[in-house]
């Protein structure tokens, strides 16, 4: 078994298409009509991973939970392994980031927010 994606609430299809393509430069894995308004959109960092499934959120119930994937914790890691240069990037496209980046026992770290103000960390090796 391996995992193939997790869920992350959106506000709308397109605009959460347009963040992870342009912002994170992941790409759109699938994007199918399933009728009714509703799409099956699942986008991946890179074509061979596991990746998010887009849903839209319905409700009162679902729109309040946008944002709040694990509750304010970070909820997603990206690994890369040139930190720095993913990092540039990344700023350049004007993703934001809560902090500066950190150095830890596991590697260089940086928690920046998804258009929804999810937090992520981007995390890679030892060097600054």
């Amino acid at each position: 078994m391996r995992l193939h994606a997790a869920t992350l609430l959106v506000r709308d299809y397109d605009e959460a298409i347009e963040f992870f393509t342009t912002k994170l430069g992941f790409h759109i894995a699938e994007d199918s009509d399933l009728g009714g308004g509703k799409r099956w959109v699942r986008v991946t960092p890179t074509p061979d991973t596991a990746g998010l499934l887009l849903a839209r959120a319905v409700g009162a119930e679902q729109v309040a939970a946008i944002g709040k994937a694990a509750g304010g914790r970070v909820a997603f890691f990206l690994h890369t392994d040139d930190f720095a240069t993913r990092h540039a990037e990344l700023c350049s496209r004007g993703v934001y980031f809560r902090e500066q980046p950190r150095r830890e026992a596991y590697g260089m770290v940086a928690v920046f927010e998804d258009l929804y103000g999810n937090p992520w960390d981007l995390v890679g090796p030892g060097q600054s």
